[in-house]
């Protein structure tokens, strides 16, 4: 009945010191004065140290008591967190023991008073221990609770109700949280925390919630069909199958970043609520996405760090454009001293991924370098190596504002050598015309040469024209091309139809004039069945060519049938000579030249 007596006797004080407007810690004080409450005004030292005895035995049994309490559910099996009876009711005395604690050290400097803060203190560690383990098994009960096979679902962020437990399904517009704990379970485990905090056991505590919240994200992400690859598989799988991967990879980020992410921020900050500092919400934030971070950086890592082969362009272009989107929200949610590291190792493999594009440049001027003339390429058409860099260029040009990015404002290391976007596609252009210029020696005829460089040019000129690339070329370098188009136009006329058309412009006697049809007849025949064989891919050119042809051949035909039917000689001759051809004749032949492909 006199423990009893001293357990109110103690609540007594705490109760007098919160009414006084005190801290619950004078309440050792306000114990010591209640403890010597009715005695004598007698102020001998034998009257104080009965005092001060009395007060170290009601300590004493008070925190017998509290350790009898506590001990009872530290030894139990089951978890204590299956009762909420239990639950409420060992808080309670977690509460009083951790106040007690506090009351302690207040009073420092008695012997009696040292002892007791030290079986106060061994106390707190058990029930630390205890309590690590009821926050694992509460946040495991509601994993249990939680159907791993259904798909997420997600509403906009104020139709979400705490309430609520949402789990994912496939989303378009990202405008959702996921809430996997009720509010209860937070409510739980929120209890939990702030007293494992007050215990000096934060870090325990978030240890506990990450390892769980990060299983959580693991298989959340592995619904997401990332293989999860490692830097060695990733340099060693096929390009096709890293492609694929790359798709994904861009989906399952915008996800994590957009969905995941931010519904553990909110769920973190709801756990680690009420506590003094922000540490440790922080802190268990930082350590749940750290992992899955780590995993999806490393993978753009891998393939910044991989291969330079030309074909790479595109998808290295998709990564850094999504890493590059990825930063803002880590500015955001990665704010805190914990988490910035995860944040400048984005901004160091975006910076990487960069560096790799202008690498991929490079390796496009050695292939267009080493592609060799080999043979004459057949008919004179459009050559591969000029489809190739040109639909590469136009393609890459639609990601025009990273690559000037890339290529204007990065790279500006010691030894790097950067262009500008527009001189470094100029110079690739140039490097395929030489290339081109190389190629057209192949041919023995010059004017196939001229109209193999007409073709290519053509094509470049028309895959440069109202669209982004041309844009960056500029007007100029537009006008300049379309210059040398018509020069190898006006060459190519030059070395072929205006020598068979040179046979028609003559004065001579009209033996010569008969001798001279019948030579222009077997050129124009010569010409007209070998340039029929001839390629023009592109339909306006090839009617610009044919007309060209009949624009300079049908007025000279036409002139010298008229001179050779007037000519003096003629005249006294059985019938007139033969004319092998009419004009309509010749220019239905000159029809007939060049074929598409």
């Amino acid at each position: 009945m006199a423990e009893a007596g001293d357990e109110n006797l103690y609540a007594a004080a705490r109760d007098i010191a919160r009414a006084l407007g005190k801290d619950p810690s004078a309440a050792g004080d306000i114990l010591q004065i209640l403890s010597g409450y009715g005695a004598t005004g007698n102020t001998s030292s034998n009257s104080r140290a009965s005092t001060a005895s009395r007060g170290d035995a009601n300590l004493n049994r008070s925190l017998n008591s509290l350790e009898r309490q506590i001990s009872s559910y530290i030894v139990e099996d089951r978890p204590i967190w299956s009762d909420p009876v239990d639950s409420r009711s060992f808080l309670d005395s977690v509460d009083d023991l951790l106040a007690m604690a506090v009351d302690l050290r207040s009073m420092a400097g008695d012997k009696s008073v040292a002892v007791c803060l030290s079986r106060a203190d061994e106390l707190i560690q058990q029930v630390m221990f205890r309590l690590q383990e009821e926050f694992g098994y509460v946040m495991d009960r509601a994993s249990e609770s939680f159907d791993s096979d259904d798909e997420f679902s997600g509403e906009e962020d104020n139709d979400i109700g705490y309430d609520q437990v949402i789990v994912a399904r496939p989303v378009t517009d990202y405008k959702i949280v996921i809430e996997p704990l009720q509010s209860s379970v937070i409510g739980d485990l929120n209890a939990i925390a702030v007293r494992m905090v007050a215990g000096g056991f934060g870090k325990e505590c978030s240890r506990v919630y990450s390892s769980r919240r990060r299983e959580f994200l693991e298989e959340s992400l592995s619904r997401l069909h990332l293989r999860g690859l490692s830097m060695e598989e990733v340099q060693d799988s096929p390009w096709q199958d890293l492609e694929d991967e790359i798709d994904r990879w861009i989906k399952a980020v915008t996800m994590v970043f957009r969905v995941f992410f931010p519904s553990e921020r909110l769920l973190c900050d709801r756990v680690f609520s009420d506590l003094p500092v922000s540490s440790v919400t922080d802190l268990s934030f930082m350590e749940v996405c750290r992992g899955t971070t780590t995993q999806l950086l490393n993978f753009a890592d891998a393939i910044a760090l991989g291969s330079r082969l030309p074909e790479r362009l595109f998808k290295v272009m998709d990564l850094y454009e999504a890493v590059e989107d990825l930063i803002p929200k880590m500015e955001t949610l990665f704010s805190n001293k914990y988490c910035s590291p995860l944040k400048h190792e984005a901004v160091a493999i975006q910076k990487r991924l960069g560096e790799a594009v202008r690498g991929i440049f490079m390796e496009l001027e050695n292939l267009i370098r080493r592609d060799p003339p080999k043979t004459a390429f057949p008919g004179g058409g459009i050559h591969p190596i000029t489809r190739y860099v040109m639909n590469y260029l136009r393609a890459a040009c639609k990601s025009r504002q990273s690559l000037e990015q890339i290529l204007d404002h990065t790279g500006n290391d010691a030894g790097s050598e950067t262009r500008p976007l527009s001189v470094q596609l100029i110079w690739v252009l140039e490097l395929l015309e030489s290339n081109l210029e190389g190629k057209k020696r192949t041919y023995r005829d010059p004017p196939l040469c001229f109209l193999f460089m007409m073709n290519n040019g053509k094509y470049i000129l028309d895959k440069a024209t109202d669209n982004e690339l041309g844009s960056i070329l500029g007007e100029d370098w537009i006008v300049k091309h379309a210059a040398k188009l018509r020069q190898y136009h006006s060459n190519f006329l030059r070395s072929s139809w205006n020598q068979v058309v040179a046979l028609l412009r003559t004065e001579s006697p009209y033996s010569k004039l008969i001798e001279n049809l019948k030579l222009f007849k077997a050129r124009f025949d010569e010409v007209c069945l070998m340039q029929s064989q001839w390629v023009v891919t592109d339909e306006q050119l090839r009617e610009e060519l044919r007309s060209s042809v009949a624009g300079i051949v049908s007025p000279a035909y036409s002139s010298f049938v008229g001179r050779l039917k007037a000519s003096p000689e003629i005249n006294g001759r059985r019938g007139e000579p033969f004319i092998p051809y009419t004009v309509e004749d010749l220019e239905l032949r000159i029809k007939g030249l060049f074929k598409e492909r």
